[in-house]
């Protein structure tokens, strides 16, 4: 757990040590877990009485706990995918410049995430205490479900190349996944039967993004990475927010 903190947040970890990273990499099952406390922290925005305050706080939280890293990862995977060469796809995604396709990646995707939140906020909360402890509930069935999408490609997905990313890529086989899942449905476990489609919906966005993004990647780029890792949580989050939105309006 120390080491997923480390890698997954700007937490300050106490007596942290190279051994924490190498248990991490062995450990999928902290993704989600990491995901629950961030998750469970930043959904408290939802709490707030103005559907405009609770959407800014949930961002405001939401990047002081994890930082820029994983947005930097969709950036560049932006500008990799945009490269009109393939050969040049690893190069590009290897450039710490930012480019349109980068810039139009991260600009859609934090669009997409307030619109989600603002919409989970005015949607859900309503000022009434059951429904603003659901829209918390998806908030954090949101990050868990995020966290859940990275450790899905940890344990499916074939490094595209030597780096950060390849050191958790593939350390591990797809039987990891039953501890991510079982970390992972904790979220669902006294939700209102009301409640219970929004918070599904938006635990499951996660993972189906991930498997997604892994087989888009796979051509473009033979391989995941730590970019696409950074990716999938970004667009996992935003997905996420927006099905239990529509689960909780269809139900």
């Amino acid at each position: 757990m120390r080491g997923a903190f480390t890698f997954l947040t700007r937490l300050p970890v106490p007596g942290a040590a190279p051994a924490d990273w190498h248990a991490f990499r062995r450990s999928p099952w902290t993704f989600p877990a990491v995901g629950a406390v961030v998750g469970a922290v930043a959904g408290l925005a939802f709490l707030a009485p103005s559907p405009w305050t609770a959407t800014a706080a949930y961002l405001l939280a939401i990047y002081l706990l994890t930082g820029v890293t994983h947005a930097d990862g969709l950036a560049d995977l932006g500008d990799a995918i945009a490269a009109h060469d393939p050969d040049r796809r690893l190069a590009v995604l290897k450039d710490a410049d930012l480019g349109v396709g980068g810039a139009l990646a991260l600009a859609v995707t934090l669009l997409a995430t307030t619109l989600g939140a603002l919409a989970l906020a005015t949607g859900l909360a309503g000022g009434e205490a059951l429904v603003a402890s659901a829209a918390f509930r998806v908030a954090l069935a949101a990050e868990v479900g995020a966290k859940a999408g990275m450790a899905t490609i940890a344990c499916l997905g074939t490094p595209a190349h030597e780096g950060l990313g390849s050191a958790v890529v593939g350390a591990v086989g797809p039987r990891s996944l039953l501890p991510v899942a079982l970390v992972a449905a904790p979220v669902l476990f006294a939700t209102p039967p009301g409640a219970l489609p929004a918070v599904a919906a938006a635990l499951l966005a996660g993972p189906v993004v991930a498997l997604l993004l892994l087989a888009r990647v796979r051509p473009w780029l033979g391989g995941a990475s730590g970019d696409v890792l950074g990716a999938a949580n970004e667009l996992g989050r935003a997905v996420a927010l927006h099905a239990g939105v529509v689960a909780w309006a269809v139900a």
